[in-house]
């Protein structure tokens, strides 16, 4: 089971935190990701990293703005985002995949993220 929170409304420029806690964890081979869609269009994955060695990657637009990474909570990933746009406006997800394995079998309640001009 994933939980997402954080989100809510944010002023261009500004910055938000998503967080996912993963139970029961530990997920020692994982990767844990974050995905949003925005109405009318494609989810797009934006960030993920693999929790053995927490290497992270990043979709294009976000890069230099997003770090994705394991919290200080046991099992939990945070995606920061700092310089939000208005098109970073989606409903995000949280995500979950063991290793080896081709699509994401798990997966968190979406939470809305919108930014203000």
């Amino acid at each position: 089971q994933l939980q997402a929170s954080g989100g809510g409304l944010v002023e261009a420029g500004g910055s938000l935190r998503l967080s996912c806690a993963a139970s029961p964890g530990p997920f020692r081979t994982a990767v844990m990701a974050w995905f949003r869609q925005a109405p009318g269009k494609e989810r797009e994955l934006v960030a993920k990293i693999t929790w053995s060695d927490s290497r992270a990657t990043y979709v294009d637009s976000v890069k230099g703005r997003a770090t994705i990474a394991r919290g200080i909570a046991e099992d939990t990933v945070n995606l920061q985002l700092n310089s939000v746009k208005p098109s970073d406006s989606a409903v995000y997800y949280c995500a979950l995949r063991t290793l080896g394995a081709s699509t994401y079998q798990y997966w968190g309640q979406g939470t809305q993220v919108t930014v203000s001009s």
